[in-house]
């Protein structure tokens, strides 16, 4: 049937029983498959991370302006993840990075939730803030 109709024979199911085909174009079948995964790949919403570094021993004026950017970025939908990178010595005093990142997150918790609390990665404390819905 498959062949008089000048379409292919394609198993649609080959684990029922009994397996089941179906006669097709497979050339369009395909294409048309393709298609429809490039069109759910166009309308998927891609969530953007962005990072603000900071030290034990930044000033107030440095600080203040990495809180207005993760405002900023916050305000547009995007993630930001907060970062206190330890030099030498400074490992030794991880209270000063976690009341740091807590003061970060007090300031911005009117727009944003804590994703991730703050926890050590190598040199690194991070914690991660998600835009309110």
């Amino acid at each position: 049937m498959a062949r008089d109709a000048d379409l292919d024979l394609v198993e649609v199911a080959p684990n029922a029983k009994p397996p089941v085909c179906r006669i097709m174009d497979y050339g369009k079948f395909a294409y048309e498959k393709a298609r429809k995964e490039r069109e759910a790949r166009k309308n998927q919403k891609k969530i953007e991370i962005k990072t603000i570094k900071l030290r034990p021993k930044v000033s107030s004026f440095h600080r203040d302006i990495k809180v207005k950017n993760a405002r900023k970025w916050l305000e547009e939908g995007k993630k930001v993840k907060v970062a206190v990178r330890f030099q030498g010595r400074e490992i030794q005093y991880t209270e000063i990075g976690r009341a740091l990142i807590k003061g970060v997150v007090e300031e911005l918790a009117e727009i944003s939730t804590v994703e991730t609390k703050p926890n050590m990665e190598g040199w690194q404390m991070t914690a991660m803030l998600a835009p309110l819905e």
